[in-house]
C-alpha cells in the first residue's frame, strides 16, 4: 500500500548519507566545544548573554534564550557529539524509526541553538547547509525499512540549490567569472589556503581558464541532471562529487564541500554504489504509515518554503547564503560572487616594553590556520572550521572599528587569557602578558617558483600600514 512512497533501491544511499552527515555534525560540535567559550561564552568576545538580552527569541530561536552558561554550552556540545557519534556508528538506525528521528531532531535543535546566538562567528553559509540537511535527515527513517522517496528528492533539491545558486552568483557577480580569469587570484586570496593552494595558484593561466569554464558547466548545467531518471542522475551526482573533491584539494572551506558530497549520495542508487561498495540490503520491512505521512508533510513544507529561494535565484539581485526563516530551512546558497585580487592579513604583535619605542622587541602571534609566518606552509584544516581565523580575513578588508570583537581580542591577549590563547597556534609570552599589543596590515602573495626554490618560503609579504596602534591595559580601564 505504501510502495509508492518507498525507495528500496536507495537503502545504501541513505546509509552513506546519514553516516557522512553524522560525521560532519560531530565535527561541528567538536569545533563548538573547542571555540565557543572564548568567542561567545560568558566572557567571550561577543558574549551570548548580551546578545539574547537584545534579540528576541522569535528572531533567533535558541535554547540559550532561556538560560546561558558556559557549563550548559558544554552539556549541549557533548550531547551533540554523543548523538552524532551514535548515528555515525549506525546504532539509532537499528531501532524503530522514531529513534533515529529523535537523534537527528536533537542534533538539529542543539546546533540551531548554537548558530542562532553565534552572531558573526557563525555567519557562514555552511551553517545553514548543515542545519537544512540535518532537518531533512529527521525523516529518513531506520535501517529496517526503505527510505521515503520524497526525502531522496528533497536532498537532491537542496543540492541543486547549493550548486546552481553558487553558479548563478558567480555569473551575476564578479566579471572575472565571465572572463574566466577569477582563478588567476582566487587560490591565493581565498580566506584560508591549504597545502596545495600554492601549486594550484602557480598552474598555467590556460588551466585556470579551463577550471572556471568547467565550474560553470558543473554548477549551471549538471545540477539539472539530478532530477533525471537513472543513470543520468547518478552521472550528475558523480560530477558533483568530482567537482567538490577538486575544491577540497584546493582550499579550506570548512565542511561546505563535504556536505555537498554527502548530499550527492542521494543521486546514486544502490546498484551504482554497489559497484564500489559491496553491501547487501537486508529484507526491508514496510515503512510505518506515520513516517510516510511525516515525509509527505515535510515535502509540502519544503515546497512552500521554496518560494523565497526560487524567487531569489531568479532575481537579478540574487542574495548569497540567505535564510528566509529563523529555523534555517530551505535556504539560498552561493559562494565567491566576488573574488578579491589581493590578499591582506592582520599581523598581531606584542611587546614587554611598556614604552613601545622603536627599539622595542615585538613578538608575533601566530594563528592556527591563517597565513602569518611566510615560511610556514598553509595547513590542512577542513572539514574543521577555525572561526577566528576566518573572521580575521574579513577584518583585514575594513577597519578595526567595523569589527567590535577585535579590541576584545587585544584585551584578552593583554591578560594572557588562557581560553583565548587556545584559539592561537602558540603564546609568544608564556611567562607574563605583554605590556602592549599592536596590529599591522600586510599584503601577502604566494612566492614564485624561483623564490620558493631560493628561500623555501610560501609567502612574500609587504608592510602596508598600521591597523591598530600599540594598546596597553590602560585603554580598557574604565571608571566604576
Amino acid at each position: 500500500m505504501l510502495d509508492w512512497v518507498s525507495a528500496p533501491e536507495y537503502w545504501l544511499s541513505r546509509l552513506l548519507l546519514e553516516r557522512a552527515l553524522g560525521l560532519l555534525y560531530l565535527i561541528a560540535f567538536v569545533a563548538a566545544l573547542n571555540q565557543f567559550r572564548p568567542l561567545l561564552g560568558e566572557r567571550g568576545l561577543l558574549p551570548v548573554p548580551s546578545f539574547v538580552a537584545a534579540v528576541p527569541f522569535r528572531r533567533a530561536p535558541s535554547l540559550f534564550h532561556f538560560r546561558y552558561s558556559d557549563r550548559l554550552l558544554w552539556v549541549v556540545c557533548w550531547t551533540g557529539i554523543l548523538a552524532a557519534a551514535a548515528l555515525v556508528a549506525g546504532l539509532p538506525q537499528q531501532g524503530p524509526a522514531w529513534v533515529p528521528m529523535l537523534c537527528w531532531l536533537t542534533l538539529w535543535v542543539l546546533y540551531l541553538s548554537i548558530v542562532n546566538v553565534g552572531q558573526v562567528f557563525y555567519g557562514f553559509g555552511w551553517e545553514s547547509v548543515l542545519l537544512e540537511a540535518g532537518f531533512l535527515a529527521v525523516f529518513l527513517g531506520s535501517a529496517s525499512h526503505a527510505p521515503p522517496v520524497a526525502m531522496i528528492f528533497l536532498f537532491r533539491w537542496m543540492l541543486f540549490r547549493l550548486e546552481f545558486g553558487a553558479g548563478l552568483i558567480k555569473i551575476r557577480g564578479d566579471e572575472c567569472w565571465r572572463r574566466l580569469t577569477c582563478l588567476y587570484y582566487h587560490h591565493e586570496s581565498q580566506p584560508m589556503p591549504n597545502p596545495l593552494s600554492w601549486y594550484f595558484h602557480r598552474s598555467p593561466a590556460g588551466i585556470h581558464r579551463l577550471e572556471v569554464a568547467g565550474n560553470h558547466v558543473l554548477q549551471l548545467v549538471v545540477p539539472f541532471g539530478l532530477f533525471a531518471p537513472q543513470p543520468v542522475a547518478g552521472i550528475a551526482g558523480l560530477a558533483v562529487v568530482v567537482h567538490q573533491g577538486w575544491l577540497i584539494l584546493s582550499g579550506n572551506f570548512a565542511w561546505l564541500n563535504f556536505v555537498a558530497v554527502a548530499l550527492a549520495f542521494s543521486a546514486f542508487n544502490d546498484a551504482q554504489l554497489g559497484a564500489v561498495i559491496p553491501a547487501q540490503a537486508p529484507d526491508l520491512a514496510p515503512m510505518p504509515s506515520w513516517l510516510a505521512a511525516a515525509a509527505i508533510a515535510c515535502s509540502v513544507l519544503v515546497a512552500v518554503l521554496s518560494y523565497w529561494p526560487v524567487r531569489n535565484l531568479l532575481s537579478r539581485r540574487q542574495r548569497m547564503n540567505v535564510s528566509f526563516n529563523p529555523l534555517d530551512l530551505v535556504n539560498s546558497y552561493g559562494a565567491f560572487g566576488t573574488v578579491t585580487r589581493e590578499r591582506y592579513e592582520i599581523v598581531i604583535e606584542g611587546t614587554e616594553d611598556p614604552e613601545g619605542s622603536p627599539e622595542s622587541k615585538w613578538r608575533e602571534y601566530e594563528f592556527k590556520g591563517k597565513p602569518g609566518d611566510p615560511n610556514r606552509r598553509p595547513p590542512q584544516v577542513a572539514p574543521y572550521h577555525l572561526r577566528l581565523d576566518w573572521l580575521m580575513w574579513f577584518a583585514a578588508m575594513t577597519t578595526p572599528w567595523d569589527h567590535p570583537w577585535i579590541l576584545g581580542l587585544v584585551e584578552r591577549l593583554l591578560h594572557n587569557d588562557a581560553p583565548t590563547l587556545k584559539l592561537l597556534r602558540g603564546n609568544p609570552f608564556p611567562d607574563q602578558p605583554p605590556a602592549l599589543v599592536r596590529a599591522s596590515l600586510y599584503r601577502y602573495r604566494f612566492t614564485t617558483r624561483k623564490e620558493r626554490k631560493r628561500t623555501a618560503a610560501w609567502w612574500e609579504r609587504q608592510w602596508v600600514g598600521e591597523y591598530l596602534p600599540p594598546i596597553g591595559l590602560s585603554r580598557f580601564e574604565y571608571p566604576r
